[in-house]
């Protein structure tokens, strides 16, 4: 029988804004591959619903927001107390606040940048002590944190600069966990997305963007949830053990970069 690369048979891997869109593919497709799951979203009944379908006893769901650092560390806490130890992390969860530069106010300013970054920073900061402190008792096995990001970071996005902000920023704190982590054999990457079919993109789909996004992409559609979180199990799984502080874009060409 060939051994499937990208196992997760025996890991526990958190993901933020799990309820729909690509957090619920992520752990969809992560229980598929064996892992165990614990969702965090802060729509506790979406979460209910969301990932009604999935096995119990590979399944916690956290209610609360990222941004609640607290909970962050709990739920770390507590999932250790479940499945016997954390190795990895989607940092996924996101809002938009859209408006043009000069009529953005502070409150939408600092909303996307609490979720998309502080949140992110508190995910990664509460996984990557368990994980270090596990590597200090002599554990090797590491760990993998996925942050996703978007080329909104990489090339901006009109009428989203907290948005833009907030993922380009996401890509900095990839690089320095990258550094900081690696000699405890924790990976630490970007995925950089660009049209994703969720519920956060229905306006650029939409009639009045559609047609210009579309001819921005040399595939020429838009991506689906199950296909992109595909290379996030990747990076979550040992075919991706010697990469790290790397921004992969998955985008069907609306990117492209040296």
């Amino acid at each position: 029988m060939t051994k499937n690369m990208v196992s997760l048979e025996g890991r526990t891997v958190v993901v933020t804004g799990a309820a729909q869109g690509i957090g619920k593919a992520t752990a969809e497709l992560a229980i598929e591959l064996g892992a165990n799951v614990v969702a965090v979203d802060l729509n506790g009944a979406a979460l209910e619903t969301g990932l009604a379908t999935l096995p119990a006893e590979r399944l916690m769901k956290v209610v609360g927001s990222v941004t609640d650092a607290e909970l962050a560390a709990k739920t770390v806490d507590d999932a250790v107390g479940r499945f016997g130890s954390v190795n990895g992390l989607v940092n996924n969860a996101g809002i938009v606040r859209p408006a043009m530069i000069e009529k953005m106010s502070a409150h939408q300013w600092q909303e996307v940048i609490d979720v998309h970054l502080t949140g992110a920073f508190l995910w990664l900061q509460a996984v990557g002590r368990h994980l270090v402190q596990r590597a200090k008792e002599g554990e090797t096995t590491g760990g993998s944190i996925v942050n996703i990001s978007s080329d909104a970071g990489r090339k901006g996005s009109i009428g989203q600069i907290n948005y833009a902000a907030a993922k380009a920023g996401l890509l900095g704190m990839t690089m320095t966990a990258a550094r900081e982590w690696g000699k405890y054999n924790i990976r630490t990457n970007s995925i950089c997305f660009g049209v994703v079919e969720t519920p956060m993109t229905e306006v650029v789909r939409g009639e009045k963007f559609r047609d210009g996004m579309l001819a921005q992409i040399p595939l020429g559609r838009w991506a689906t949830p199950d296909e992109v979180v595909r290379t996030v199990c990747f990076l979550l799984s040992d075919a991706s053990s010697y990469t790290t502080g790397q921004h992969i874009g998955v985008n069907g060409g609306f990117h492209i970069s040296l």
